[in-house]
């Protein structure tokens, strides 16, 4: 007669078979290590640190396929890791800030004469503030990190090769953005506004234009998220301006006629409340799309090559594809 205590539970059974194996385990003490060390001892620990890792602890062990999912976005991890330390590395330690002379030339190739003035889109554009511009500019900015996460999510579930090269492509392009951020350090619209020409090295970030979005929603939403930001120096090119077309640009690939229209609304919306807001010139968000379409195409052309097809091909194992 079978022994009913002898019997092991189906599902404790099922949940040891989800559990990573052992030989990654001292990996994931590797990564503990490294993680704290670097936020605790270079960045700065902070709430949000410690919040995160808890989330990537829990991903890891719960489900073979929240493992998958957490190597996937691994390389999304690393380009936010790399982007909260840049305060540590101000980009006007390593290149002269341009600040009078983009002001410039955006005006002479993109102002607008008014009256006996000549202006650049974004003082004009102060001139015809308006609520409902107020409030659509910051739904459209707030997206563009989310944006590219849900479709990042979609595709996981979707099309596991697809999400990986979208994965990848765009942390690629990220850190070209960001090596073009310590060559060509340059002020953003709003900061002209409020310290002119003059070079203020202390200089915070600013929500700008976007503090209209929070005080008509009382959602005090860009306010927290522009006072921690890492970088004030870091208009050109605008990242803001080329997410959403870097989305559009891997979105075509699945022939969807209302991906792709959303993907094109979203892109026009965020360039027009880049301007909108103050927060970048006309320059900076076409070098936004240049740059999006240029990490697209080298990022592309790396593929093709053997070495990233081996990679890649080890990689899409890594997260079930």
């Amino acid at each position: 007669m079978n022994n009913p205590a002898a019997k092991v539970n189906p599902i404790l059974a099922h949940w040891k078979q989800q559990f990573p194996p052992l030989a990654q385990i001292p990996w994931a003490g590797v990564f503990t290590t490294c993680y704290f060390a670097w936020f605790y001892g270079v960045v700065g620990l902070r709430p949000e640190h410690t919040a995160i890792y808890f989330l990537l602890v829990g991903l890891y062990t719960i489900h073979e396929k929240t493992r998958h999912f957490l190597f996937a976005f691994a390389i999304f991890l690393l380009y936010v890791v790399v982007f909260d330390s840049l305060r540590m590395f101000p980009n006007y330690l390593y290149n002269t800030v341009h600040i009078e002379d983009l002001y410039n030339a955006d005006k002479s190739l993109f102002g607008i004469n008014y009256g006996t003035q000549r202006l650049t889109l974004n003082e004009y554009a102060q001139l015809y503030r308006n609520p409902i511009a107020d409030v659509l500019s910051g739904v459209f900015y707030v997206s563009w990190v989310p944006v590219p996460l849900l479709f990042a999510t979609y595709l996981f579930f979707n099309n596991k090769t697809l999400c990986l090269r979208f994965l990848y492509g765009f942390v690629f392009t990220t850190f070209i953005g960001v090596a073009i951020y310590y060559l060509y350090p340059a002020a953003p619209p709003w900061y002209v506004e409020e310290h002119g020409f003059r070079l203020l090295l202390n200089t915070r970030t600013n929500p700008a234009g976007l503090l209209n979005f929070d005080e008509i929603t009382g959602i005090p939403l860009f306010k927290s998220i522009y006072s921690n930001g890492p970088m004030p120096f870091a208009a050109m090119p605008s990242k803001h301006a080329a997410f959403p077309l870097f989305c559009f640009l891997y979105g075509r690939k699945l022939q969807k006629n209302w991906l792709n229209a959303a993907f094109l609304i979203c892109t026009a919306g965020i360039w027009f409340s880049a301007i909108y807001t103050q927060h970048h010139y006309v320059l900076d968000v076409l070098a936004g799309g240049l740059l999006a379409v240029t990490g697209y195409l080298l990022f592309e052309r790396i593929m093709k090559t053997n070495v990233g097809q081996r990679c890649f091909n080890r990689l899409l194992k890594q997260i079930g594809g």
